[in-house]
């Protein structure tokens, strides 16, 4: 079965170029230029993936994708824009965007991106166990506050694992760092972030063996963590 994207674009010329470019790798791509049009598309054709402008005629994507979490609060969102600021990149994930792609992007950017989202959406967190993740080459076990890779165990502390944990929940996708703050820590206060900064780099240790992981610092917004 074929992949609908909802791909919202006022830019007719590269609106053609990315719904044609989705086509050919399978796609099968709903495109709309009239933000107040979105909605309608959105329950007639039910896709499995937003593919949002932020800049549109009648309504933004931001307007947009606060509208479609009231419908629908799991499909998959992306934002374009050729906005910069990193307000504008929080406003979004705050609105429920699931990733941000800026202007101008690749095609097999935006690709992996649609990809990645939809594979992280039919992935189970846990394993049937209930306790076990597995993380590349190492199976994190939560209650045991565990870090297992081949013969190697390492004892995680509560907040190591509870950072793990968080990290994983939203793999692939744009952690904001004061979120990631008042989630483990309870505040953003610069203490608070410091330690994270500790953290961060030990849990990055931790992973080193394995170069499918990865956590990323988006400077500015947060973290990304690739799996």
């Amino acid at each position: 079965m074929n992949i609908k994207v909802l791909y919202v674009e006022d830019e007719r010329f590269l609106g053609k170029i990315v719904k044609e470019s989705l086509e050919t790798r399978g796609f099968e791509v709903v495109m709309e230029a009239d933000g107040n049009q979105v909605l309608e598309q959105f329950t007639n054709e039910r896709p499995d993936i937003c593919v949002l402008d932020v800049m549109l005629p009648g309504r933004s994507g931001f307007e947009l994708a606060k509208d479609i979490r009231k419908l629908n609060d799991d499909i998959p969102i992306i934002f374009l824009t050729a906005k910069t600021q990193t307000d504008d990149v929080l406003t979004g994930f705050r609105l429920g965007a699931n990733d941000y792609i800026r202007k101008p992007f690749s095609m097999e950017e935006l690709i992996v991106r649609i990809e990645n989202l939809l594979r992280i959406k039919k992935e189970p967190l846990l394993t049937t166990n209930g306790d076990t993740i597995p993380l590349g080459k190492f199976q994190f076990h939560l209650n045991k506050q565990l870090l297992q890779g081949g013969a190697e165990e390492r004892k995680l502390s509560y907040r190591e694992t509870e950072l793990i944990k968080y990290l994983y929940q939203h793999r692939n996708d744009v952690i904001d760092r004061r979120e990631l703050l008042n989630h483990i820590w309870g505040n953003d206060s610069f203490f608070n972030s410091r330690n994270l900064d500790v953290y961060i780099t030990k849990i990055r240790g931790y992973l080193k063996d394995d170069t499918s992981l990865e956590i990323i610092t988006i400077k500015g917004v947060g973290y990304r963590f690739v799996v």
